[in-house]
């Protein structure tokens, strides 16, 4: 056969791959806007865990992934959300909001819940430095679980909720993106959304309750946390609003107890205007006599705020 002929041949062969190949990705786009998040869906999980980082005390963060198993009506990537733990600063790590984890993860959603160092480690902004590197390794990783990291949410728990506030607010905030990531230096830290149950929006207000109340194990928690002291008012979210700061306002839910007696109700439904008149678009849901950790009790009141996240998360993703 003349050279030529072989050349037209082999071209002809390429665009017939060529064209195959759009066709077939024009399928799998469509299939995969099909599989569209359903907060309904019912998973099996794969729990594991893998080293994330080693903190300024020597102390290797974990991260425990909560991975939806594929199945024969969705085989992935799923949406991906990153937990931060609760524990006022001072305790408490990844197995901290498990059952929570476990409920979101079940409905097709890739959740990793890690470790934040603790104030008795070190004070702020180092839980924010973690969380910080937290979603930047995620975006790099998340595929290794079959996670999306095209919009990556938060969810945070009373401390963990105002590191969340912190990390959605100032995702580009030198202070709190100082750990190198070297792998993918051009990664930021910015998220799609956060949800939170029980956050500390307002330190200095939650604090002047602890001291009303005589609580003396909390006041030792925020001046173990909050060292120097004046960083308790610099990193306020509430107060970063009042000072109208330049800030990233991500979509957020926030999920407050009515008996809530450590962040009171009121002080919480003050950010959530402030956040909007802000231009943010904060979700407000009171939840009937519940205290502030009633979450980690099985019952309606549970069931209602693991629905609520759940559907929160799907009109994020839809967004």
């Amino acid at each position: 056969m003349h050279v030529d002929d072989l050349k037209r041949r082999d071209f002809l062969k390429y665009l017939t791959a060529l064209g195959a190949a759009s066709l077939y990705g024009a399928e799998l786009s469509a299939k995969t806007a099909k599989l569209a998040y359903d907060p309904t869906g019912k998973f099996d999980l794969k729990v594991s865990e893998v080293e994330m980082r080693r903190n300024s005390a020597g102390r290797m963060l974990m991260a425990r992934i909560y991975q939806p198993a594929a199945n024969s009506t969705n085989m992935g990537p799923f949406p991906t959300l990153l937990d931060l733990h609760g524990g006022a600063w001072n305790f408490k790590d990844r197995f901290a909001e498990e059952p929570m984890d476990r409920a979101i993860a079940s409905s097709g959603v890739l959740v990793v819940a890690i470790d934040l160092t603790v104030a008795p480690e070190a004070p702020y902004p180092a839980c924010i430095q973690d969380a910080n590197y937290g979603v930047r390794w995620l975006k790099t990783k998340a595929h290794m679980w079959n996670g999306d990291a095209a919009k990556i949410g938060v969810y945070g728990s009373s401390s963990g909720g105002y590191v969340a506030e912190l990390l959605g607010m100032r995702p580009r905030d030198p202070r709190y993106n100082a750990i190198p990531f070297p792998e993918a230096p051009k990664v930021d830290a910015t998220v799609a959304y956060l949800a939170a149950r029980a956050p500390i929006s307002n330190t200095a207000g939650r604090f002047g309750t602890a001291e009303g109340q005589g609580r003396d194990t909390m006041i030792d928690f925020n001046k173990r946390f909050f060292a120097p002291w004046e960083t308790i008012h610099e990193s306020n979210p509430q107060e970063i609003l009042d000072r109208h700061e330049k800030v990233t306002l991500p979509p957020f839910l926030i999920m407050q107890g009515t008996l809530d007696d450590n962040v009171l109700p009121s002080i919480q439904e003050k950010f959530a205007n402030a956040y909007n008149a802000a231009g943010g678009k904060c979700q407000f849901e009171l939840f009937e006599n519940c205290v502030h950790q009633w979450t980690a009790k099985e019952g309606p009141q549970t069931d209602k705020a693991r629905a609520t996240v759940k559907a929160f998360i799907a009109a994020q993703l839809k967004a």
